[in-house]
């Protein structure tokens, strides 16, 4: 019996699901920014500025989706001025919430006075309950923790961001627990970074997370665009179709490769994508699985032996420009292998 871990139905959305604009540190208004995104080939932008919960619904329309969301910081100023440690030394946890309703218009963890970067006017745009007190953060896995768990539990979908600029470690991103997902490809040229970082995956996987990953600009200017994306598969382009699509997994992350079909048949694992180099499979145990072309022409498929003893799988797809995409994780007992 085929399974498919990609859904048949349906069809792919390329999204941005991490983005900034005017409204906090980025170089362009949210019109520009849909305008720009809509011209590359692009149906979702998540406008995710930092510290302020801003819907830009007036931006949907037949062929574009935005979604609404915001960013958090969480720094270790203790570091920075107890210690006299240099800003750009401080280690940081930087956390995007992207709203699964767009009715949603009331920012949680709100602070009338502080935590705010950029366009200070935005801030009379943002709507709190007024009876909460200000949210404190604190650089801690306790707070960060907190704030991932209750902000799911206002149906937020929640991700973890570039864990290689933020200078965490090891010790950092594995006592975090409540993430929806992990951003594996951060494609925010404007300070020389990156970040793709599929063994941070793997560490939070095997620290027992099941968790999706996500490829995202964290863009804030035009050279930033078109770096890293998740292309969604949804049924059709309506803010409730991909939503749903990023709570069940439904998507992968690519900064340029295509993944078309993603199944099981048979403990087998069937992948069709466009033009390739290779595609391994990584496991949760000391295992891996490669495929080249056997003529040196591209790959454009592949089929690899499964086996649950190795717990979960992943695969990567490679072009021959050195570009990755990269599935979500699939476990044996949540899939019938």
């Amino acid at each position: 019996m085929k399974k498919h871990l990609i859904s048949e139905e349906g069809r792919f959305y390329k999204a941005n699901l991490h983005t900034h604009t005017n409204i906090s540190d980025g170089n362009f208004s949210p019109e520009h920014v849909k305008d720009h995104y809509k011209n590359m080939g692009y149906s979702v932008v998540a406008y995710t500025d930092h510290d302020v919960f801003i819907p830009h619904n007036d931006l949907t329309d037949e062929n574009f989706l935005a979604l609404n969301g915001f960013e958090m910081e969480f720094a270790d100023f203790y570091d920075c001025y107890a210690n006299k440690k240099p800003w750009d030394f401080v280690k940081q946890c930087h956390i995007c919430f992207i709203a699964l309703d767009d009715k949603m218009d009331i920012q949680p963890f709100w602070h009338r006075t502080k935590y705010f970067i950029g366009n200070a006017q935005s801030k009379k745009l943002v709507k709190f309950d007024e009876n909460e007190p200000d949210f404190e953060r604190w650089y801690t896995p306790n707070c960060i923790n907190y704030v991932m768990r209750t902000a799911r539990e206002k149906n937020f979908f929640v991700t973890y961001n570039h864990p290689v600029w933020s200078l965490e470690n090891y010790y950092d991103y594995t006592a975090y627990d409540g993430m929806n997902a992990f951003e594996m490809m951060n494609g925010d040229v404007t300070h020389g970074y990156q970040d793709y970082n599929p063994s941070v995956y793997d560490d939070i996987l095997r620290n027992g997370n099941k968790i999706y990953c996500i490829g995202a600009d964290d863009s804030h200017e035009i050279k930033d665009t078109g770096v890293a994306f998740t292309m969604i598969k949804a049924e059709n382009l309506t803010y409730k179709a991909i939503t749903d699509s990023m709570l069940k997994g439904n998507f992968y992350a690519s900064q340029g490769p295509e993944i078309y079909e993603l199944y099981i048949e048979d403990d087998k694992l069937f992948i069709k994508t466009s033009p390739a180099y290779k595609i391994y499979v990584t496991y949760q145990a000391c295992k891996a699985q490669v495929k080249y072309s056997e003529d040196g022409s591209p790959l454009t498929e592949a089929c690899f032996e499964l086996s649950k003893i190795h717990g979960y799988f992943r695969v990567t797809v490679i072009d021959s420009e050195g570009k990755h995409a990269c599935t979500n994780a699939y476990f044996p007992e949540d899939i019938g292998l």
